[in-house]
């Protein structure tokens, strides 16, 4: 394992000569490690991390022009809403649409002085998927940037700048830490300009990411791929469970043909991933009802750890988006979130069984 520096500062040899370290805002070697990891990952000469995924995704807003012009997908993490409409609306035009709809991202940009796209595929909570290919294609057509959120798929399962995409970004508090006790975030790209931009923001503001923090992500990152694959197997099995269960109304999720963007989940993912969203037959009373009888799973806002999260995004993960709004991209309040875990699949069902019995 890598020894965690637990430094702030670096002895320099004389003035303004250093060994490549000066202070931990600014460089740390554990965090230096962490970002040369993660570059490689998602194929990518550059990556920053940061103390949070949001803390990234302000990063990426704090290095556009004011007044820029940002196309986002309508079916967005509520913590990246709330951070566009509340905070950055003031030195930002933010245009929501629905990005898997080609036509209306290329009218889009066509109309508008667009300056950058933001994406999310598979989104969160809808799990929609958006051709990233014909996008970044689009996108270039009118020298817009791209940005992906690649939290849900992680770098084993897609890799967007192999589609063209100019950035990526991951929470990596969900799935590439995965056991849910570090808040980070990243940022992987190839352009060394825009990477230098972001690190001078990053090194002035301070949003860095903690030596020990970086330390665990990278224990972390050695199971990664062995933990995306037992997500997607659990996954699997419980898409077909609930999608033949007589109590839920339609199960989404990118690895059953009932999903109408499986071909394109095929086409541009290596994996559907262990996020699943369903509909329960039933009002937000029997909601709450289902969702307070689990046992193993557990009701808990975030996902992507080794153990199976349950949650109700209307009220928790993106209650900050006007219900308005909410239910105009399809959340409801029969909408449930699992992430699952890596549990043995079978007390997985029976505890899906059990809560669903008492519906």
């Amino acid at each position: 394992m890598p020894p965690i520096y637990q430094t702030t500062t670096y002895a320099q040899k004389s003035p303004g000569v250093h060994q490549g370290y000066e202070y931990s805002r600014s460089h740390n070697p554990t965090r230096t490690r962490l970002e040369e990891n993660l570059a490689s990952l998602e194929n990518c000469k550059y990556a920053l991390v940061t103390s949070s995924g949001v803390s990234a995704e302000a990063l990426i807003m704090h290095s556009l022009k004011p007044g820029s012009t940002i196309v986002c997908g309508d079916d967005v993490y509520g913590g990246t809403y709330r951070l566009f409409t509340t905070v950055f609306h003031e030195f930002h035009q933010f245009i929501f649409i629905d990005t898997t709809d080609k036509v209306l991202v290329e009218k889009t940009l066509k109309e508008n002085n667009v300056d950058l796209m933001w994406i999310e595929t598979p989104t969160n909570p809808m799990l929609k998927i958006t051709d990233l290919k014909s996008i970044s294609t689009i996108a270039k057509k009118y020298k817009v940037k791209t940005v992906v959120d690649n939290t849900f798929m992680s770098p084993i399962f897609q890799n967007p700048t192999s589609f063209g995409i100019d950035v990526v970004l991951h929470s990596m508090t969900k799935f590439i830490n995965g056991h849910s006790d570090v808040v980070g975030g990243c940022i992987t790209l190839n352009s060394k300009k825009d990477y230098e931009k972001l690190w001078k923001l990053q090194n002035s503001i301070g949003p860095t990411q903690s030596p020990f923090d970086s330390w665990l992500v990278l224990r972390g990152i050695k199971t990664l791929n062995i933990r995306m694959k037992a997500h997607e197997k659990n996954a699997i099995e419980i898409a077909k469970y609930l999608e033949g269960h007589s109590k839920i109304e339609k199960v989404i999720y990118p690895g059953l043909k009932s999903h109408p963007q499986h071909k394109l989940a095929k086409k541009q993912m290596t994996g559907f991933g262990g996020m699943i969203t369903f509909f329960l037959k039933g009002d937000i009373k029997k909601s709450k009802k289902f969702l307070s009888s689990v046992k193993i799973f557990s009701l808990a806002e975030s996902l992507g750890g080794v153990e199976s999260l349950i949650e109700h995004p209307a009220i928790m993960t993106h209650a900050s988006i006007p219900k308005k709004v909410r239910e105009e991209i399809g959340i409801h309040d029969n909408l449930i979130r699992i992430s699952v875990g890596i549990e043995d699949i079978d007390d997985l069902l029976k505890d899906l069984e059990c809560a669903l019995n008492k519906v």
